[in-house]
């Protein structure tokens, strides 16, 4: 696809720093090279000199490299320049390409988008390439490498060349039943398949649950009474002060989030207002604030202080728990045995058992992510779109026998759901969302 305007932007993040990358992009980049740089290097080799202004001026020396389309990221001519990564330099190099007839200030994720509508990348390994770009651990990096490499768009394009081989084979029997090559039986095997396929994604959909953790992380709740130890167990999991701890009941009225990466998987800890009644109207929203994030949490920690007494455990239903005594350091002698015994007993004052309890939760969140490599629906528009096309293979399978074109019908709305998710049909109205979540000059 030809573009009418050039683009250009920075690439390589904030300023300072030791190196900048300017990138650009479009059917000017031969002119925009040639006139900074002096010369046109060969491709994918980069050349070294001084870089002028149009006016002559030097604006610093740096590597120049040149990607001639279609072989290059977005399919166009593409050219880098590597400059100091000073502001002064990147913002006088920017200025001089901007002076350039044709040429623009790239627009959030413009290189990708025009890579998708070029043909070198499909929507997914769009969608991907942001996540990687956006990983904070190991999971998700490896999550997003996957995908970028192709693997949730083999997966689908696979389901959609089965559904296009069902439709054509149902279209056949309708279009050619007196014929004798057209077998009548064939509509056995087609709706077969088509029965085993929406089981198939089906299970891939409910997978989402697990994308959604190693995107946004293990989500785990400190719940407990007033001074039994929350504050204090969230700052020596983070080993620094995020949280107020004093000895006066109620000291945390709102919610405390802070994120911990437990063997390459993001965990997000939430501290919260301690469980009591009567609380003041203060507290009283912190508390109601508490059991309603813990009701929505992957795992609840529940602190006991071990010396106050057993209580009542007020974790939400159908939510894991797992019980922690704690101030295990003053934990007296006649403390008894409890009816429910604590999964762990630790001391944030000495830190014994801190490291096991990290973990036990590390444990839980490798759990819950599952298996390293599986392909799941990374977006919710993937889940949307999945259980979409679930419900057009369901309602072919539905139609009598005898109706034949609206079980036909059905399967190429099935079809157009799954070849969405790739962008092999029209998807327009869904670019402008997608690329806007991109970094500039990505």
């Amino acid at each position: 696809m030809l573009f009418k305007d050039s683009i250009a932007a920075l690439s390589s993040g904030h300023l300072p720093s030791g190196v900048a990358i300017v990138r650009i992009s479009g059917s000017d980049v031969r002119f925009a090279i040639e006139t900074i740089s002096g010369k046109l290097p060969r491709p994918r080799q980069a050349h070294y000199g001084p870089l002028h202004g149009g006016s002559g001026d030097l604006i610093d020396h740096g590597l120049t490299l040149f990607f001639p389309g279609p072989n290059s990221f977005t399919g166009e001519d593409c050219g880098e320049f590597q400059v100091h990564g000073g502001r002064a330099v990147v913002s006088a190099l920017l200025a001089e390409i901007g002076k350039m007839r044709g040429f623009r200030l790239a627009q959030a994720g413009e290189f990708t988008r025009r890579a998708f509508l070029n043909g070198k990348i499909d929507l997914l390994e769009a969608e991907a390439l942001a996540d990687l770009v956006n990983a904070e651990t190991e999971a998700q990096r490896q999550f997003a490498v996957m995908n970028s490499n192709g693997a949730q768009s083999e997966l689908y394009s696979g389901w959609r060349r089965r559904l296009i081989h069902a439709r054509a084979m149902i279209e056949a029997e309708m279009d050619f039943a007196d014929e004798s090559d057209v077998p009548g039986s064939i509509s056995n095997q087609v709706w077969q398949d088509v029965d085993v396929l929406s089981d198939e994604v089906e299970r891939h959909a409910e997978g989402y649950g697990r994308a959604e953790m190693i995107r946004d992380g293990f989500d785990v709740v400190i719940l407990g009474a007033p001074n039994a130890g929350k504050s204090s167990l969230l700052n020596a999991l983070l080993r620094r002060e995020a949280a107020i701890v004093t000895d006066e009941p109620g000291t945390t009225r709102d919610l405390v989030e802070a994120v911990l990466d437990l063997d390459g998987i993001k965990v997000r800890i939430t501290d919260t207002a301690g469980l009591r009644e009567p609380a003041g109207r203060v507290e009283a929203i912190g508390i109601a604030r508490a059991r309603e994030r813990a009701s929505t949490a992957d795992l609840v920690v529940y602190l006991e202080d071990m010396n106050s007494g057993e209580a009542s455990i007020e974790a939400p239903e159908g939510v894991p728990t797992m019980l922690i005594g704690t101030k295990l350091d003053r934990k007296q002698a006649n403390a008894g045995t409890r009816s429910e015994p604590y999964a762990l007993e630790i001391s944030t004052v000495t830190g014994e058992n801190i490291d096991i309890l990290l973990n036990l939760i590390g444990q839980r969140a490798r759990e819950a992510v599952g298996q390293k490599g599986d392909v799941l629906p990374s977006r919710l528009r993937h889940v949307e779109l999945l259980r979409e096309a679930i419900f057009h293979m369901r309602a072919a399978l539905a139609h009598p026998a005898d109706m034949l074109e609206l079980k036909a019908e059905e399967l190429r709305l099935a079809t157009d759901r799954i070849g969405k998710l790739s962008g092999a049909v029209d998807v327009e109205d869904l670019l402008d969302v997608i690329f806007s979540q991109f970094c500039i000059g990505k």
